[in-house]
């Protein structure tokens, strides 16, 4: 059976990005540093053959995937499995308002984000429940072929984790996704996956050909405490 290969990548930074707050739901577009990420990543993959591409309907999204397609002539597929998390009614707060504001909340989430939701938002499982049928979807309506797929930092991980056979309560541990991060995943079957590329930015950040960054900032508290 020929391999399927999904570029697999998160789309690039934000206006919110730099602040650090909760904006899975809130369609935020990216910012001009996003847009450079993007064409940084589009330049990298214009000379591969890509035969579609897909991404979540948010802005950030489809506007990450419309300029890495635009080299191939392809128009974005959005699909709404790949959308973020939502967080609920931590939209738009920093962590440290919503640790001020919500304690038991946030604690609750720093201990098992997989299974636990803060009011009006989602699990990591109920993630995982959309987006992994979405991705396996792709792969099977696009047998050996190469495919791009953009979306989002934990969607990403959840995917991953479940892909890969990893703890998905640990994602938020184990796993980072920087913006515009590319991930190449091949499949043999819509079962068997391999991870070929993991959060690669040597597109547009030279220091992670050889020294990547210290992921303390942008993981959980496991990192810190």
């Amino acid at each position: 059976m020929p391999i399927t290969r999904i570029y697999l990548i998160r789309h690039g930074a934000t206006i919110l990005t730099a602040e650090d707050r909760f904006a899975g739901a809130t369609n935020v577009p990216l910012s001009d540093e996003g847009r450079q990420q993007a064409a940084s990543l589009a330049a990298r993959l214009s000379s591969l053959h890509i035969s579609a591409a897909y991404a979540s309907p948010l802005d950030r999204t489809m506007e990450t995937a419309r300029i890495l397609a635009a080299p191939h002539g392809l128009d974005v597929q959005p699909r709404d499995g790949l959308r973020e998390i939502s967080h609920g009614h931590w939209e738009q707060m920093t962590r440290h308002e919503v640790e001020q504001q919500f304690p038991k909340e946030a604690a609750a989430w720093d201990e098992d984000p997989y299974t636990f939701a803060p009011e009006g938002g989602e699990s990591g499982l109920g993630v995982t429940a959309r987006a992994l049928p979405a991705l396996l979807e792709i792969v099977r309506h696009h047998e050996g072929q190469s495919i791009l797929v953009v979306s989002h930092k934990a969607t990403i991980r959840l995917l991953l984790s479940s892909l890969l056979g990893f703890d998905p309560r640990r994602y938020r541990d184990n796993l980072d996704q920087d913006p515009a991060a590319l991930n190449i995943v091949d499949f043999k079957d819509s079962v068997r996956a391999r991870l070929m590329l993991f959060n690669d930015t040597s597109h547009y950040a030279e220091s992670s050909l050889n020294k990547p960054e210290s992921a303390e900032a942008r993981l959980s508290k496991w990192w810190t405490h």
